[in-house]
C-alpha cells in the first residue's frame, strides 16, 4: 500500500503533467489540492480506503477516490502512465525555474523535442531559445539563472514547518509517564530559517516507554532506527526526527549539548577547561579527580562555566559568549513587546478578510496600530488599487476606526511596487498623503545586481518611503533573492532613515538575522511585520521576532514597539 506522502507525490505529478499538457486550470487544481489534503491528514489515506471513506478526505471527491483505490490495490495508476506516454515526465523538472512555467517548457519541449534539464540548459546556452516565440536573450538569460539557482537551493526544511511539528511531538511526548521535560535542539532551538532533521530531547529515567511513544507517533511512515537512548523516525511527509533520552539531572548539559551551534560549543569547552573541567553532553568532569558535575537545567551550565544563561538564538559564536562575559547581553525582543503591525492586506487587494475584520482580529491579540497595506496598482495578480480605489479605501478606513473607537488605530497605507525600471508605483504626490509607506521588489528579481540595487536605492532614497519590504525578495525554500549589495543597501538606509523590514511570514523572514543585525549596527530601524493576508496570518508575528532575537534585537531598535505617540511622530517626520 502506499502512504500519504506517496499518493500526494503522484497526485502532484498528476498536477504538473496536466499543467504541460494543457489541461482545465480547475483540474490541476483539483489535483494539486488532494495532494496538499493528503499531506496534511492526521492518519493514512489507507485507513479511510480500508473503510471505505476515502471521499471524507477533504477535496477528494468520486474521481480521486477511484484513483487512490487503483493506486492502493495496485501501486500504480493507469491514467498516469497514459499521460506520461503523452508529456515527458522529465519536463517537471522544469517547473521549479523562475520565469519559465508550464507553458513555455510545452513550446519549448515541442518545438526543439527536448525533455530534459541538461538538454534545456544546453539549448540555453547555444542561443536556441530566444528565437522562440514570446522569448528572447534576456528569457534565455533568465532560463539559464534560474536553472543555476535550482542547484543552489537547499534541501533544509523552512522553520515554519519545523517549529508547529516540533511543538507537537514535545507535547505528546510530555504525556509519556516519567517524561520530566522534552525540548527541541539543534538550529530549530535557535530558530534559524531553515533547520534539517528535527532534534528532540526528552528528560525521563525510563527511556523504553518514550521510545515506544515515539515510534508510535501519529503520521510515523517507517522507524529509521531504535537503541536504548536515541531513536530515528520518518513521517509521511519524509520529514525525520531524532530523539535522545537522558536523566533529569543530566537534561541541562544535554540540551546545552544538542542545542549548539557547534562553535558555541567549543567556545564553552574552552571555557570549562580553563577552570579545570571538561564538558560533555552527560556532565561536568573535575580534571583534577574525575568526579562528575551534573546540571539539571542549562542555567546550571552556564553558572558553573561563570556565565548568565544566553538565549537559545544567539548562540552561533558571534560575540555572545564575550557579551556574556562582560554582563552586556541584549535585552532581546519578546513577543509580548510588538503594539503595531505595519503591513498588513484586506480584501481591498488580495486578504482573505475586511479591513474591520484584520483589525479587530489585530487587536484582539494586543496590537495598536495596524497599517492596511494593500498592494499598488502594477501588481496586477493582487488586484492592486488604483489611486482612486484608494480615496475610498480611505473613506471607509475612516468609517471602521468609529467603529473600532480607541482599541486600535487604522493606518491608510500602501506596499508600493518598486518596478522593473526603478520608478514606484504612484506619484509622489499621492504617496506624501498615506499615512504610511512599504515599498517592495515583487517582480525582477533575476535581475542584474546592477540593475536591481539601482531600484533599491531609487526607493530607499525617496522621501515618502517609510519602509522597505522583505528587501530581497525571497521566498524559502523555492526562490533565491534579489542579488543585493546588503552593505550598499544599508548604507543607503542609514542615510536616508528608513526603516528595513523583517518580513515575519516564514516563507520570508526577510531580512535574515545576519543584515538585520548589521542594521541594527548602524542603528537603522527595524520594522518586524507578519504580511498578513488572513486571521491566522497574524500569528506568524511570531517568527518574525525570533529572527529578531537571532538579530540582537531589543525593543528600541523596532518600531513595532514603540508607543502610538512615538512612532506617530517618526511617520510624520518623514514626511
Amino acid at each position: 500500500m502506499m502512504n500519504n506522502k506517496q499518493l500526494a507525490d503522484t497526485f502532484t505529478l498528476i498536477a504538473n503533467l496536466s499543467e504541460i499538457k494543457g489541461e482545465n486550470i480547475y483540474k490541476t487544481l483539483a489535483y494539486r489540492k488532494a495532494a496538499d489534503s493528503l499531506m496534511s491528514l492526521g492518519r493514512e489515506a489507507s485507513e479511510y480506503w480500508k473503510e471505505g471513506k476515502l471521499k471524507e478526505i477533504p477535496g477528494v471527491g468520486a474521481a480521486i477516490a477511484e484513483k487512490i483505490d487503483e493506486l492502493e490495490r495496485t501501486g500504480r495508476l493507469e491514467f498516469l502512465e497514459r499521460l506520461k506516454k503523452e508529456v515527458p515526465v522529465g519536463l517537471v523538472e522544469w517547473l521549479p525555474i523562475p520565469g519559465l512555467g508550464p507553458k513555455r517548457a510545452a513550446l519549448i519541449w515541442k518545438t526543439l523535442n527536448i525533455t530534459s534539464l541538461a538538454e534545456l540548459e544546453a539549448a540555453a546556452k547555444e542561443g536556441k531559445l530566444r528565437n522562440l516565440p514570446g522569448m528572447g536573450a534576456k528569457s534565455e538569460a533568465a532560463i539559464l539563472e534560474g536553472i543555476a539557482s535550482l542547484g543552489r537551493r537547499s534541501t533544509r526544511l523552512p522553520l515554519g514547518k519545523a517549529y508547529p511539528l516540533a511543538q507537537e511531538l514535545c507535547e505528546q511526548l510530555k504525556k509519556v509517564k516519567g517524561v520530566v521535560d522534552a525540548q527541541p535542539a539543534g538550529s530549530l532551538r535557535r530558530m534559524r530559517s531553515t533547520v534539517g532533521d528535527l532534534d528532540i530531547l526528552v528528560a525521563s529515567r525510563d527511556p523504553a516507554a518514550v521510545m515506544d511513544a515515539f515510534v508510535k507517533l501519529p503520521r510515523v511512515h517507517r522507524v529509521l532506527g531504535r537503541g536504548d537512548t536515541k531513536s530515528s523516525i520518518e513521517f509521511n511527509d519524509g520529514m525525520r526526527a531524532q530523539l535522545w533520552v537522558h536523566p533529569p539531572e543530566k537534561f541541562g548539559t544535554a540540551l546545552v549539548y544538542a542545542t549548539g551551534s557547534k562553535d558555541h560549543n567549543v567556545r564553552l569547552r574552552e571555557i570549562a577547561l580553563s577552570r579545570g573541567l571538561s564538558l560533555s553532553e552527560h556532565s561536568f568532569l573535575k580534571v583534577k579527580d574525575d568526579s562528575e558535575i551534573f546540571c539539571a537545567t542549562e542555567e546550571e551550565v552556564y553558572k558553573t562555566l561563570g556565565l548568565p544563561w544566553i538565549p537559545p538564538e544567539l548562540r552561533e559564536d558571534r560575540g555572545e559568549i564575550q557579551a556574556a562575559k562582560a554582563n552586556k547581553l541584549p535585552r532581546l525582543i519578546q513577543l509580548k513587546n510588538i503594539k503595531a503591525d505595519l503591513q498588513t492586506h484586506s480584501t481591498w487587494s488580495d486578504g482573505k478578510l475586511s479591513m474591520l475584520e484584520m483589525a479587530r482580529a489585530a487587536a484582539k491579540r494586543g496590537m495598536k496600530v495596524i497599517a492596511f497595506t494593500d498592494h499598488s496598482v502594477s501588481l496586477g495578480v493582487t488586484g492592486g488599487l488604483s489611486m482612486e480605489d484608494h480615496k475610498k479605501q480611505a473613506a471607509e478606513i475612516r468609517k471602521i476606526q468609529k467603529q473600532l473607537g480607541d482599541s486600535i488605530l487604522v493606518l491608510h497605507a500602501t506596499e508600493v511596487e518598486i518596478k522593473a525600471d526603478g520608478t514606484l508605483d504612484y506619484p509622489d504626490e499621492f504617496l506624501a498623503t498615506l499615512d504610511l509607506v512599504v515599498a517592495s521588489l515583487h517582480t525582477g528579481l533575476r535581475q542584474p545586481r546592477e540593475k536591481v540595487m539601482q531600484r533599491v536605492l531609487n526607493a530607499i532614497r525617496n522621501p515618502h518611503v517609510d519602509i522597505i519590504g522583505h528587501p530581497t525578495g525571497r521566498l524559502i525554500p523555492d526562490r533565491e533573492g534579489a542579488d543585493i549589495d546588503m552593505e550598499a543597501m544599508l548604507q543607503a538606509a542609514k542615510e536616508s532613515g528608513v526603516a528595513m523590514e523583517i518580513n515575519a511570514h516564514p516563507a520570508r523572514l526577510d531580512l535574515d538575522d545576519v543584515p538585520a543585525r548589521r542594521a541594527k549596527e548602524l542603528g537603522i530601524p527595524l520594522s518586524i511585520n507578519t504580511d498578513a493576508h488572513s486571521e491566522s496570518d497574524l500569528d506568524l508575528l511570531f517568527y518574525g521576532v525570533a529572527t529578531g532575537r537571532r538579530a540582537w534585537l531589543e525593543p528600541k531598535d523596532v518600531i513595532n514597539c514603540w508607543s502610538t505617540d512615538k512612532l506617530l511622530k517618526w511617520l510624520k517626520k518623514r514626511k
